[in-house]
């Protein structure tokens, strides 16, 4: 067929997801994967005059072999910025992290962020142009209801677009986002035609956020690359791991990044769990998630809707690593010669130095 109608023939397809119905399936856990190698970068680095931490979210080009990471410094420490580095990942483990290049994310008008006027949190390189796709949290405190958003950077670090986001994701006064749970995670499907993104936790008209007793149902949204929401889907957030310590009830789990299983197939996504409860280690898990049977609730209440199903795949206690620590974003990085696929993951530091900026490869069968 013609290679401009594959598209197409794609977005058709996501938009048929809403219709099958079958029985939601248990999550089953899957075994093939193994630790090829962690490193960190150190607390508090210089690099081009900017305090390298907080990155929360990373992507690897394959036409250049670098990867991209993004910080949240919401412009305090530096203007919000993300960085790009060589990181050798094979068989032999994970080399040091080499940031060749820096920039700032730049507003509209071509302008860094002021202070505390943006939240930084996924980045995506686009498979079609190799811009930069980047996720923000907008804000939600007393007054200030500044909504979520989705933007656009070029590579040479020029402001390139926005995409629009669903009605239900604005914030209102009684409604759209919880302060901090918003626009957490993003990825391309379809080979680039699509584009997904997830919310880190519930709409406050979609239910209490997650207890130790109870999990909680979040949103995926799939849209059009340049193009408006096409569908939503409830994510059912497993419950938080464990009670804090020693206050109780100060736990979190949500959605910290999503990922294309498959650069062709619409409806399979890696989602990251990450739980976090003070006076415990954290929890990270790896789910693989398949929206294909799930109801369609774009601008619609959750309700009785059937949510996605999902699998464990991987649970960073099980792996081997030194330590976990608030691993929040990944992306698939190169292949290996027995091809099998890397996962490359990393954590955000929160600019604390109790916490480690952490690299880590495993291989995916």
């Amino acid at each position: 067929m013609p290679r401009r109608s594959r598209p197409v023939l794609i977005v058709g397809c996501a938009l048929a997801l809403a219709s099958a119905p079958v029985a939601v399936a248990a999550p089953v856990a899957a075994p093939s994967v193994r630790l090829l190698g962690e490193q960190t970068i150190a607390s508090n680095s210089d690099f081009e005059g900017t305090v390298v931490g907080g990155l929360s979210g990373i992507d690897y080009s394959p036409r250049t072999g670098e990867f991209v990471l993004i910080s949240d410094d919401r412009s305090s420490k530096n203007p919000a910025r993300y960085y790009t580095a060589r990181i050798e990942v094979g068989e032999g483990g994970v080399g040091p992290v080499a940031l060749t290049g820096t920039r700032p994310l730049p507003t509209a008008t071509g302008a860094v962020y002021p202070p505390m006027s943006v939240d930084p949190e996924e980045i995506r390189v686009d498979p079609w142009t190799g811009d930069y796709y980047w996720t923000q949290e907008g804000e939600r405190a007393g007054a200030v209801l500044d909504d979520p958003s989705v933007r656009i950077t070029h590579p040479d670090g020029s402001y390139a677009g926005e995409l629009p986001i669903p009605d239900n994701e604005r914030m209102r006064p009684d409604a759209g986002p919880r302060r901090n749970a918003t626009l957490e995670g993003a990825t391309f499907l379809a080979a680039g035609a699509l584009f997904a993104t997830s919310m880190e936790g519930p709409l406050l008209p979609d239910g209490p956020a997650a207890t130790t007793t109870s999990g909680a149902l979040t949103r995926i949204t799939i849209q059009a690359r340049s193009g408006p929401p096409l569908a939503q889907y409830a994510y059912p957030v497993e419950p938080i791991f464990a009670e804090s310590r020693p206050e109780p009830g100060r736990g979190e789990t949500g959605v910290a990044s999503i990922l294309a299983a498959d650069p062709l197939d619409p409806t399979k996504l890696l989602v990251l769990e990450r739980s976090f409860s003070p006076g415990t280690p954290n929890k990270i898990r790896v789910y693989e998630a398949d929206l294909s049977a799930a109801t369609n609730i774009l601008d619609a209440p959750i309700g009785t809707a059937r949510p996605v199903t999902k699998r464990l795949l991987i649970d960073l206690d099980d792996v081997g690593l030194s330590t976990v620590d608030n691993v929040e974003g990944m992306t698939w990085g190169p292949r290996l010669p027995s091809g099998e696929r890397t996962l490359v993951l990393v954590s955000d530091d929160n600019f604390d130095s109790r916490q480690i900026t952490q690299i880590i490869a495993l291989a995916v069968a």
